[in-house]
C-alpha cells in the first residue's frame, strides 16, 4: 500500500515514531488511513508481489527496446529516399 502511494521505504522511519510521540498513529495504520483517503478502500484489488512487479517491469523495458531496435532498422532502410529540407531564417510558415 504504501508502494503505490509513492512513499519511499527508506524514509518510514521517520513516520514511525509514534512512541515518543503518542498521538500518533502507528505506521501500519497511519498507511492504511491515508490509503482509504486517496483510493476510497481499505485495501488493494491485486496485491503483486514486488519480484513479480519487477520481472513485469524488465519485460515492459525489453519490449520497448525490441520495438526501437525494429524501429531504427526501418528507419535506416528508408534513410537513402529522405531529402533534406533546407531552413533559411527569417522564411517561416504562417502559422495556423
Amino acid at each position: 500500500m504504501a508502494r503505490e502511494l509513492g512513499l519511499n521505504p527508506r524514509k518510514l522511519g521517520k513516520l514511525d515514531n509514534h512512541g515518543q510521540e503518542p498521538w500518533k498513529q502507528p505506521l501500519p495504520q497511519f498507511i492504511e488511513h491515508l490509503y482509504g483517503k486517496r483510493f476510497g478502500r481499505d485495501r488493494p484489488e491485486v496485491v503483486t508481489p514486488i519480484e513479480k512487479q519487477a520481472r513485469q517491469l524488465a519485460q515492459a523495458k525489453a519490449e520497448r527496446k525490441a520495438r526501437r531496435a525494429v524501429c531504427a532498422q526501418t528507419t535506416e532502410t528508408r534513410d537513402h529516399e529522405r531529402v533534406s529540407v533546407l531552413r533559411v531564417p527569417g522564411n517561416r510558415p504562417p502559422a495556423g
